[in-house]
């Protein structure tokens, strides 16, 4: 009976490639890391024997002879998972296939601790970073990126002057729309549960609101406004405090979707039926508005494929590429059965 086939007993390295290939260890190198004046003849020949060899590049060494760690940093504060996850996942996506790898830095409460951040990106001893909301508006994580040379890209900033690049949605015209949706079924006791207030998308998509309400000869009700933390929790809470008054809204504008997912558990708990006595919609099209029943009307914001652009734009930094300031990413109105006209003319 035949042994079985035992593994090399040596890592293979670099010499054993150029070897196998008949060439110098630098052109081996000049060809792994995608430089010029090489034939193709001997490009294929390096790739080859890569193949045949099962070559891995120790990117640990690589780092440190060019005084890098090829570790990429994703700073993010945001409470819903589905967020976070997309976002990594869209990080991850684009990485493949790079010597680069993730380090994910979440952090609790970035606007009140943002010198603990600059302390964990100073000692992560990370290339570059992608600044997620509320990140990638903080002064004081900018500003200190900017002093220690580091490159960043920015998913969602609201603040560009000098600072780039960033990944963006029309946050204020996104929500316009998702209003608009709402407003064209007749509704006009209309209920909006807020996402946190340290989240500048907040602010942006109240303002898309308040545009949709002017434009329909509508205005937002003050007291029919809740704060939430985009979480499914202070969704629930929000709406049950807005489903409790007598005058009860007949739609709800959530500012994400798990506190709209948060609202329709409200709902079912006080026997109230959605769509027909109650609309609620969202924001993000997250999986948690494809799976509940009804499925959640929202505004499609594509996070995995913005957090991919921003990783693009990081790496280009890296590489020496120039960068546009901008880059935008289409919305899409998502139109499911969570609404419906109101259960009176008139709402």
């Amino acid at each position: 009976m035949k042994s079985p086939r035992s593994r090399p007993s040596r890592r293979i390295t670099i010499v054993d490639v150029a070897r196998h290939a008949a060439v110098s260890t630098k052109t081996v190198s000049r060809v792994l890391n995608g430089e010029p004046h090489v034939t193709d003849a001997v490009r294929d020949r390096v790739r080859e024997a890569v193949r045949v060899l099962d070559y891995h590049p120790n990117i640990m060494a690589q780092g440190l002879a060019r005084q890098r760690s090829y570790l990429i940093g994703l700073v993010y504060e945001n409470p819903s998972p589905s967020y976070g996850v997309d976002l990594q996942m869209g990080v991850l996506d684009r990485l493949r296939g790079e010597r680069y790898r993730l380090v994910v830095l979440p952090v609790r409460s970035v606007n009140d601790h943002a010198d603990e951040v600059v302390g964990l990106l100073r000692s992560a001893a990370i290339d570059g970073v992608v600044l997620a909301p509320p990140a990638s508006d903080s002064r004081r994580i900018l500003d200190e990126l900017v002093g220690i040379g580091m490159p960043f890209a920015r998913i969602s900033p609201t603040q560009f002057d000098d600072i780039v690049p960033g990944v963006v949605v029309d946050d204020v015209v996104a929500a316009a729309e998702v209003a608009g949706a709402v407003l064209a079924q007749g509704h006009r006791r209309i209920g909006i549960i807020k996402g946190d207030p340290t989240h500048a998308a907040s602010s942006a998509r109240m303002t898309g609101y308040a545009d949709a309400f002017a434009a329909a000869g509508a205005r937002i009700d003050p007291t029919r406004v809740i704060d939430g933390l985009f979480t499914f929790d202070s969704g629930f809470a929000a709406a049950r405090t807005l489903l409790d008054r007598p005058d009860r809204p007949t739609a709800i504008l959530a500012q994400n979707d798990d506190m709209a997912v948060g609202a329709l558990m409200a709902a079912r708990e006080l026997g109230i039926d959605v769509p027909r006595d109650l609309s609620i919609v969202g924001f993000d099209d997250s999986e948690i508005a494809r799976i509940t029943w009804p499925r959640i009307t929202t505004m499609r914001q594509p996070v995995f494929d913005m957090a991919v652009s921003a990783t693009s734009l990081l790496l280009d930094q890296l590489s020496g590429t120039p960068v546009p300031a901008t880059i935008a990413h289409e919305h899409r109105l998502i139109l499911r059965e969570s609404i419906a006209p109101p259960p009176v003319a008139g709402g």
